[in-house]
């Protein structure tokens, strides 16, 4: 969130992601026809996904229906993909709509996918404010995108 509140990058973040050839440095796994899947550059866990519209818009009301359910189709096929990569216990699913709810990106709405397991809480998140992951961002990357190719 600190990323997010003092990042000086002008525009959409998610708007300038999706005009770069995916690959390991804009993070998006995989492109369906109105929404994308790209990983969350400041992960909770090792496979936080999240499911974003290509069009740009601050909630899911103003999304055409086709594209809402894209979105859910592909958050679905997200935790199908994460449960054969990570075998996690559980998710956390959900979207911050507007800046109340804790949105960091609060002007083009998004879909976070987070694989959970028992006693996953790291004290160095909740004493350090920092994150510690088991695995590189790339090869999280690799690793999704792969499993969205294999179907």
């Amino acid at each position: 969130m600190e990323y997010i509140e003092h990042s000086k990058v002008d525009g959409c973040i998610f708007c300038m992601a999706q005009e770069k050839e995916d690959n390991a440095e804009n993070l998006i796994a995989f492109r369906g026809e109105r929404a994308y899947v790209i990983l969350n550059r400041y992960p909770y866990t090792s496979g936080h996904l999240m499911v974003v519209p290509f069009d740009h818009k601050p909630n899911l009301e103003e999304l055409d229906p086709l594209t809402r359910a894209e979105m859910m189709e592909l958050v679905t096929r997200c935790m199908t993909a994460l449960r054969r990569i990570y075998h996690p216990e559980a998710f956390n699913m959900g979207a911050n709509i507007g800046e109340s709810a804790g949105a960091g990106v609060k002007s083009h709405v998004h879909i976070h996918i987070v694989p959970r397991w028992g006693g996953d809480t790291n004290f160095m998140t909740v004493v350090g404010e920092v994150r510690v992951l088991p695995e590189a961002l790339e090869r999280t990357y690799e690793r999704v995108k792969t499993a969205f190719l294999e179907g």
